[in-house]
């Protein structure tokens, strides 16, 4: 049974990561210009959310493929448009927050806690820092919510909730392009490995925990 799932579905994550690798060291060539390099933006996560989809079951399943593939989707859209792709990231979010909420731990220490909160917090004032714009630290707010719940949520926290701060690490730094603190080369370098590790981390871990939940 262990070696069907892996032959089924494993590959499915691997084609994900070979996506994932390719547009990283092609975002910037000729070859990945036009609606080539949108779809293979698109398709590191929205591979995520085939495996996530064929790995689970169950409303909570349900949610995190929901939560991947519009993240999938913003990952293209915001190729041609950075506040559609932006409406969509929230939307993910959004998803994620309800996949966390029902899934919160039971007495979080208070170390925890203050964490979650010191990301909620940080989530809209280092938006805004960065970038200098109200709509940003907006996003900021929910990218903020996304990754305070992801740490005091029933999933691995070294998985799940670090996934989500590299996640949010990712989004500053793509935000201070817009800002007065110049950063470069760094963006250029980082936004793409810590935001698709993030995503991996959380598909992966979400994943483990839900399949764990139906094999008990």
């Amino acid at each position: 049974m262990a070696k069907r799932a892996l032959a089924d579905h494993r590959p499915w994550l691997l084609a994900s990561v070979v996506a994932a690798c390719a547009y990283y060291f092609l975002w910037n060539n000729p070859i990945a210009e036009g609606v080539w390099g949108i779809l293979l933006k698109g398709s590191g996560v929205g591979l995520l959310a085939v495996y996530a989809m064929r790995r689970t079951r169950g409303t909570g399943g349900a949610i995190l493929v929901t939560a991947l593939a519009l993240s999938a989707a913003g990952d293209m859209a915001i190729e041609i448009s950075f506040e559609a792709g932006g409406a969509l990231f929230i939307a993910s979010h959004l998803a994620a927050i309800l996949l966390y909420a029902r899934n919160l731990r039971n007495r979080p220490v208070t170390s925890q806690r203050l964490l979650a909160l010191a990301l909620m917090i940080a989530g809209p004032l280092l938006s805004w820092l960065l970038s200098g714009r109200l709509d940003i630290a907006a996003y900021g707010a929910v990218l903020g919510a996304m990754a305070g719940c992801a740490w005091i949520s029933r999933f691995p926290r070294y998985r799940v909730g670090l996934g989500a701060v590299l996640f949010i690490v990712s989004d500053w730094l793509l935000f201070s392009r817009f800002g007065p603190i110049d950063l470069a080369p760094l963006p250029d370098l980082a936004v793409w490995p810590l935001y698709y590790a993030g995503q991996v981390m959380i598909a992966t871990g979400v994943v483990q925990t839900l399949r764990a939940d139906h094999e008990s």
